[in-house]
């Protein structure tokens, strides 16, 4: 197994140059002026389509996960990543120079690589390491249920489709609150239905074959719904939802349903 891995490692910089080369071409045939990807500037005609088809959810039209995502024909950005980068770069001016201390857990890649970037931001990024994944060198092994760091370090912290996945998500969100400076902020976003009041949870969901018809994914635990803000808020953020106007989210191809649940610590 470690040898697989190892050769895993080496081989993929050679295949995503070929990945890169496959989109590229692919993406020559898409070359419009409708859209603009804010990430890589890619402008296009449409945009391609992306998701996990799934029963459920296209019977909750589950934001951020599901068959209506658009993503950018060159560099595969997905509208919730787009949208990400646009509150970072646009709201909270992260690119600007100011300094800042960052925590990203379970980072996106495209996400990232901006970031690294920014001066005057010290950034770090943490992911739970699973079996048989390779994670890019800048990212540590750290448990979002027990993060090794002090109270009150960071100023803003990103921790996006991750809560759907720990069975004890309440502790997550509070050790996110925990290691919050006073007047830091996190970007909490999760897949979630507007059709429901209560979050779908049932503890006698097991099996992988049981959480892809009730939630719409094999390795989800629940799918949030409207009072998501609620359990938020229930450990300690007060939570602000943002949004883009009609202008920002045709121009970039954004999902009109999804709002940034802004996390604040007062």
């Amino acid at each position: 197994m470690g040898v697989l891995i190892k050769l895993k490692q080496y081989l993929k910089p050679f295949k995503k140059k070929v990945d890169d080369w496959k989109f590229d071409r692919v993406a020559l045939k898409h070359v419009g002026e409708r859209y603009e990807c804010p990430i890589c500037g890619f402008c296009s005609k449409d945009l391609a389509p992306s998701g996990i088809d799934s029963i459920a959810a296209q019977k909750y039209a589950t934001v951020g996960m599901g068959v209506r995502i658009n993503m950018c024909w060159k560099c595969r950005a997905q509208d919730r990543e787009k949208l990400l980068y646009l509150y970072l770069r646009d709201i909270e001016k992260i690119f600007d120079g100011h300094a800042m201390k960052i925590l990203h857990m379970a980072p996106e890649q495209l996400i990232s690589n901006r970031i690294l970037q920014a001066k005057n931001v010290e950034y770090l990024c943490g992911d739970y390491f699973a079996k048989g994944y390779i994670y890019p060198p800048y990212v540590q092994n750290m448990n979002v249920l027990d993060l090794p760091f002090s109270d009150e370090i960071f100023d803003l912290v990103i921790c996006n489709h991750v809560l759907e996945h720990i069975e004890d998500d309440r502790k997550a969100m509070r050790e996110l609150f925990r290691i919050l400076k006073r007047g830091g902020k996190g970007i909490l976003q999760v897949p979630m239905t507007k059709k429901l009041i209560k979050t779908l949870e049932y503890p006698s969901v097991k099996t992988a074959q049981e959480r892809l018809q009730m939630y719409g994914q094999i390795d989800h635990l629940r799918l949030y719904a409207l009072d998501y803000k609620d359990r938020l808020e229930e450990c300690g953020f007060k939570v602000e939802l943002v949004s883009f106007p009609a202008n920002v989210i045709e121009k970039y191809g954004l999902n009109e349903n999804e709002d940034i649940y802004v996390c604040h610590k007062e």
